[in-house]
């Protein structure tokens, strides 16, 4: 009673009073603020199992994140940089390059405006050795085709489904339709892995999730990893929120919280 902790679940966040099993919960690190607690676990266990559990990250080796400025993304880049010479390619938009350069990212892409194969083709052209892949549909293919030999794509989202703020059937049957496919025989004849991640269905594995936390509460610690907060919304500008993301303004987490926090109170009031 009294301990501030983070809390992993499927869904049902957003309200004021939340009831989950002690064993979803995990004890906040000295320092941290409730903002980065928020911004911490989901993105960070994320990043961190499909770049060293399936990844299998090692130094001087080269990688593609895609939607670098994102949650994960961005947890991606701060893990990348506790290995040594490993070389970042990120797509997001151009107003977001000048902040993932600052973060590592050697080689920003506008996936708006050029072909991201080609940019990383043009830089390395063998391909690179781990793309991390939230985007689903033909961004699958491409993202092996980019592998070089014993590269790894490992797949955690389809965002290509999501294109506005209502259902797009058009997309989904787009993505449905590209969505990537092949077989043990073609692997084996390409020597490169394709790895599926979903968090929301590991939640029964509380070791596993216990040991990653350890590990990465203790590189916060030691000032390796900080959550990077983009905004701080209450409750009662969701939809604000949401258009923050949905517009792909953010750079990093967008952070809900039960009410304005007091100083932004204060000044509306003024």
């Amino acid at each position: 009673v009294g301990d501030k902790v983070m809390v992993l679940a499927r869904s049902g966040l957003w309200q004021e009073v939340v009831n989950v099993p002690a064993n979803q919960t995990f004890p906040m690190p000295e320092g941290m603020s409730f903002e980065e607690a928020a911004a911490l676990l989901v993105n960070y266990i994320t990043a961190y199992m499909i770049l060293f559990d399936f990844g299998n990250l090692r130094p001087n080796q080269s990688i593609l994140i895609h939607m670098a400025a994102g949650g994960v993304g961005t947890a991606a880049i701060q893990l990348c940089k506790t290995v040594e010479n490993v070389t970042i390619f990120g797509t997001a938009s151009a107003s977001k390059h000048d902040s993932l350069k600052e973060s590592g990212v050697a080689h920003p892409i506008d996936y708006r405006t050029m072909d991201y194969t080609e940019e990383v083709r043009k830089i390395s052209p063998k391909g690179v050795d781990i793309v991390l892949d939230p985007l689903g549909g033909s961004d699958t293919s491409k993202a092996f085709n980019l592998l070089k030999p014993m590269g790894k794509v490992i797949t955690y989202g389809v965002a290509n489904l999501l294109t506005g703020q209502k259902k797009n059937l058009m997309a989904m049957a787009k993505t449905w339709w590209n969505q990537f496919s092949i077989t043990a025989l073609q692997l084996l004849h390409q020597n490169k892995a394709v790895c599926g991640y979903n968090l929301s269905y590991l939640d029964e594995e509380v070791e596993l999730l216990r040991g990653v936390v350890a590990k990465l509460v203790n590189l916060y610690s030691q000032g390796k990893i900080k959550p990077k907060i983009d905004s701080v919304w209450p409750f009662d500008q969701v939809a604000e929120a949401m258009k923050q993301m949905q517009d792909k303004k953010n750079v990093g987490k967008v952070i809900l919280v039960p009410e304005a926090p007091k100083e932004e109170s204060k000044k509306a009031e003024n």
